[in-house]
């Protein structure tokens, strides 16, 4: 059976990814590995991604060694690690934004990122300008961070964040062509949003999981 590594940096992505691997690649063997002291880390020394990093390779090699044949590196805030992990092993590595951020530059030219970390906006707005300059586009980014549905969900308070983020999104949509949400976690709120903004929106977890089956049948 084939092994799927999943590098977390919150127990919240791995109650969303499990059910859409089990559905896009049923045969797959999933291996979490998750560290929850890194994003507290980053937010303390504002989003210096070089400390966590030696750790994220370290994880990104035991993956291998457990003989995981694909690593998917699953928090937006150190996406741009998935590049050094890639000449750490002999396996493939899939950014968990890289499909959504392709798919939104190509779907709009107004894009909003939505975020409730600090942390994870200036790596998504760095990888939206380019995948849009890979393709010779011009695109007008919208920065909106939601910290306040964040510290509810750090908190317990789930209807809390969602109710937050269902707010922010709606009044988003009015000024922008797509919506990137920056954070896997947030997927979870598309279901209670109108439909004309749920069309809108792009989130990481399903088109992440659809680029590393692509990525292994390329194989």
């Amino acid at each position: 059976m084939p092994k799927l590594a999943i590098i977390h940096t919150t127990p919240a992505t791995v109650d969303i990814l499990k059910p859409l691997v089990n559905e896009v690649l049923p045969d797959y063997q999933i291996v979490n590995f998750v560290d929850d002291s890194i994003l507290p880390q980053l937010a303390a020394n504002g989003g210096k991604v070089a400390d966590v990093e030696p750790r994220l390779l370290q994880y990104a090699r035991y993956a291998e060694q457990v003989g995981a044949n694909v690593i998917l590196s699953a928090c937006s805030s150190v996406g741009e690690v998935a590049a050094q992990m890639r000449e750490q092993v002999s396996i493939p590595v899939v950014r968990i934004d890289d499909a959504m951020a392709e798919a939104a530059v190509r779907r709009g030219s107004r894009i909003g990122v939505a975020a409730t970390l600090a942390t994870t906006l200036r790596p998504t707005l760095d990888l939206l300008e380019q995948k849009a300059a890979a393709i010779g586009k011009s695109v007008e980014l919208e920065p909106c961070l939601i910290d306040s549905a964040y510290q509810k969900l750090m908190a317990g308070d789930r209807q809390g964040h969602d109710q937050a983020l269902i707010d922010a999104l709606t009044q988003l949509s009015t000024r922008v062509d797509v919506i990137v949400l920056a954070q896997a976690s947030m997927a979870r709120v598309i279901p209670s949003l109108q439909a004309e903004i749920q069309e809108k929106v792009l989130t990481s977890p399903r088109l992440s999981i659809e680029r590393v089956k692509a990525v292994m049948s390329a194989e």
